[in-house]
């Protein structure tokens, strides 16, 4: 029987799995993905405290549903991150980020497209869950590097110590778990 923990999320309560990524840490796994229900009210809940924005920017790919969510109740744009260069994407701007979830090293990228939609536009960072905060500052200099204007950065988790910073809008904390 695996761990979990219970929290609940926008008014909605669910049972996080917990998964080892080290031997002395579990975190609780949050997934979009397959909950539309939790994705449609914590953007409903976070769109009422972030501040007014032209464009929602995430990294490829769990927050993707989220960006998406932001988008259609709100300004009507978003754009994605891509952890891979595609053959349509013109003058990429780069950054490399390691993440707690992910065992390698990535690289975020923005295409030409993406660029252009950010470039002087209000941008709201958006991610599932912020923790070390590693995906969060590459994003921010992908913005800084298209030209872009950061209004925000949200998250519908802050785990760990990312609950304590000062720069970011959440929801709810998600603790870590020591063994």
């Amino acid at each position: 029987m695996s761990k979990t923990y219970k929290m609940t999320i926008a008014g909605c309560e669910r049972e996080l799995e917990l998964f080892p990524v080290s031997d002395t840490l579990d975190i609780a796994a949050f997934i979009l993905f397959d909950d539309v229900e939790i994705t449609e009210k914590s953007a409903e809940a976070l769109l009422k405290i972030c501040p007014e924005h032209d464009v929602v920017l995430t990294a490829e790919a769990k927050s993707i549903p989220l960006a998406y969510e932001f988008a259609r109740q709100g300004c009507g744009r978003y754009v994605v991150a891509r952890k891979g260069l595609k053959v349509y994407m013109r003058e990429p701007l780069s950054v490399t980020v390691k993440s707690i979830t992910t065992a390698a090293e990535q690289t975020l990228h923005l295409g030409e497209r993406e660029i252009n939609a950010i470039r002087g536009k209000k941008v709201l960072i958006v991610d599932d869950v912020i923790s070390t905060g590693a995906s969060l500052d590459a994003m921010e200099k992908l913005v800084e590097a298209a030209g872009g204007i950061i209004v925000g950065k949200a998250a519908v988790l802050a785990e760990g110590d990312a609950a304590d910073r000062d720069d970011i809008i959440f929801l709810e904390k998600l603790p870590l778990f020591f063994k």
